[in-house]
């Protein structure tokens, strides 16, 4: 089964195709670029260079979020209009979940924490671990304070660690080791369960963006 994978919830945009469990290609940048710019022209070119066409794909795997809301909307946008053209199943992930599972099974009794900088000294975060060689959730994703996450972790008997990139403005914040990664397409590919209605798919934001927040307050006064 061929897979096209695919990551653009936050600024990092990373794509990979797979035959099966084997990665045949995989491309990840971290350019500050427009993701609605720069992914179907890559998109073409994995799957060139993997030595298919579009028509060899035979399933789409997109990260839901949370993340950015224009890379979220942008990647939710063409994997559903591929899954539909193409005539093929389409997945959705977990950003945080993808995110975690870059990290291999070598930390199996500790904690992974990935984290996005939702600004505010609050992150979007999740909290995860392996348990019999498969990534498990220990704490839902959502959207919370950095001191709320510190307070649970430290209440927790286990080791953590935290997983991000482009954390520097709230690293010192964090009460703990950061393992600063990029995501990997490939990484979401055993996170895959059942397949998404390709009409109603879409992104899991877990936050009202500003202009939502601001109409809904409107819809309030």
């Amino acid at each position: 089964m061929n897979y096209l994978l695919l990551d653009t919830s936050n600024k990092p945009m990373s794509l990979a195709i797979m035959q099966d469990d084997t990665v045949l290609v995989e491309h990840t940048t971290n350019i500050k670029r427009n993701h609605s710019v720069q992914l179907m022209p890559a998109i073409q070119t994995i799957i060139s260079e993997a030595g298919m066409t579009k028509q060899d794909i035979d399933a789409i795997v997109a990260a839901k979020g949370p993340g950015s809301y224009t890379g979220l909307r942008i990647g939710v946008t063409i994997a559903k209009t591929l899954a539909y053209a193409l005539n093929t199943q389409l997945y959705g992930v977990s950003s945080l979940a993808a995110l975690a599972a870059t990290i291999p099974n070598i930390h199996a009794n500790q904690l992974i924490v990935p984290v996005f900088d939702a600004r505010r000294e609050a992150v979007y975060t999740g909290v995860y671990r392996y348990e019999q060689g498969k990534l498990v959730t220990m704490l839902e994703d959502q959207y919370m304070t950095i001191s709320e996450l510190n307070n649970y972790l430290e209440q927790n008997a286990l080791p953590y660690v935290f997983v991000g990139y482009d954390l520097e403005n709230i690293q010192d914040l964090l009460h703990g080791n950061i393992l600063h990664q990029l995501p990997k397409a490939s990484a979401m590919h055993a996170l895959i369960e059942n397949p998404e209605d390709i009409h109603t798919f879409k992104p899991d934001y877990l936050k009202l963006s500003e202009a939502e927040r601001n109409w809904l307050k409107t819809q309030q006064d």
